[in-house]
């Protein structure tokens, strides 16, 4: 029986994008095919669970959302894993980086392309929900809206450096401003100082 490796299973609510604030249950698969240079998640460790295991702890929630993520969920997620966790009567919520086809029959999925900060990080995904672009306030999103979506968030490069930041918040504050399809997504996560 195929294994998944599983950096943690936790429940919260949703930080970011239009889920913000939505009680969820975390799933965070190990490991990413890419090495963004401001990555704030440390998932490479983690234990190899079945999906049957992974559901198993799914279940312990009473939320509906669950939030697959990672590391980059489409390396490890498969359709038979989606079909048991619908049958427990969850909404599925993928973040990727949209290198690597998904399975089907997900219910949203959140595009948070890297392209401009790695190599190798071509988005293959033709149509998502939402589309998150980690603004560093150089970078031009523009470009990510011929992607098919409901939403586009720009999301404040979070650099460590609270005058660095201060600067990108504006800039983005700016940018949608002048770019009204844009919506801010900010980490409430680390705002609230919640996991």
């Amino acid at each position: 029986m195929r294994k998944i490796k599983v950096n943690e299973i936790f429940y919260s609510l949703q930080g970011e994008g239009y889920y913000t604030g939505t009680p969820a249950i975390f799933v965070r698969f190990s490991g990413c095919n890419l090495s963004c240079p401001f990555c704030d998640t440390q998932h490479q460790k983690g234990q190899f669970l079945s999906e049957d295991e992974i559901c198993d702890e799914i279940a312990i929630y009473s939320a509906r959302l669950v939030v697959i993520t990672g590391g980059e969920p489409s390396l490890q997620l498969t359709n038979s894993l989606v079909d048991k966790i619908h049958s427990l009567g969850k909404t599925i919520a993928v973040e990727t980086n949209g290198t690597h086809d998904l399975p089907e029959d997900i219910d949203w999925i959140t595009l948070s392309p890297k392209d401009e900060f790695c190599e190798n990080a071509k988005v293959v995904l033709d149509e998502v929900d939402e589309v998150k672009i980690v603004y560093d306030g150089e970078n031009d999103p523009s470009k990510y809206l011929a992607i098919p979506a409901q939403y586009y968030y720009l999301q404040p490069c979070d650099t460590g450096n609270k005058v660095e930041n201060e600067k990108i918040i504006n800039r983005t504050v700016d940018y949608i401003k002048e770019n009204i399809l844009w919506r801010i997504s900010l980490q409430t996560q680390k705002i609230l100082k919640v996991r």
